[in-house]
């Protein structure tokens, strides 16, 4: 799964945004209870200046797509709610420290497009690639407390293997 996830974010290649967006509809299919509520189904956004790709918004947009009967509460394509602007620091091969600054500074850089009525109360289901420390999912999701959501739920592709 890393290597597909790199490929993806690193690479630019596309196709792997297509499969992580089936298997996200395929995750909330078979899992009723973990999204029944769920007002918002939204990727943890990458910078829009991103490139190769904007892994995260590609996954998203694929998984709109996939979602032929509409059952869940995902953005059009390139109406998504979670938008970065700002180009902050990456946490990856950083100290515990330097990952929680950086994802301190990610949440900060965030903006919600749909307005103060569209989140004020709302429960988010918010999708993210890999997990690594938590920090960023952390931080993120009190950026989105702090906005108004009522409740922040994670769900990510990967987690990086835990070392003792």
């Amino acid at each position: 799964m890393r290597d597909k996830i790199h490929k993806l974010k690193y690479e630019g290649r596309a196709g792997w945004a297509m499969i992580f967006g089936r298997l996200l509809i395929g995750w909330m299919e078979s899992h009723p209870d973990q999204t029944r509520g769920v007002d918002h189904v939204v990727g943890n956004a990458t910078h829009t200046g991103r490139k190769p790709i904007q892994h995260i918004e590609a996954i998203m947009d694929a998984a709109y797509t996939e979602d032929v009967t509409k059952a869940f509460p995902l953005s059009r394509p390139g109406a998504h709610r979670l938008v970065k602007q700002a180009e902050t620091a990456r946490s990856a091969n950083r100290t515990l420290d330097e990952k929680r600054a950086a994802a301190a500074a990610h949440a900060a850089a965030l903006t919600w497009t749909g307005g103060t009525e569209d989140i004020k109360g709302a429960t988010i289901l918010l999708i993210d690639d890999v997990f690594t420390s938590g920090s960023q999912l952390q931080h993120v999701a009190l950026r989105l407390r702090a906005t108004g959501a009522a409740d922040v739920r994670g769900l990510v592709l990967a987690r990086v293997p835990w070392s003792a």
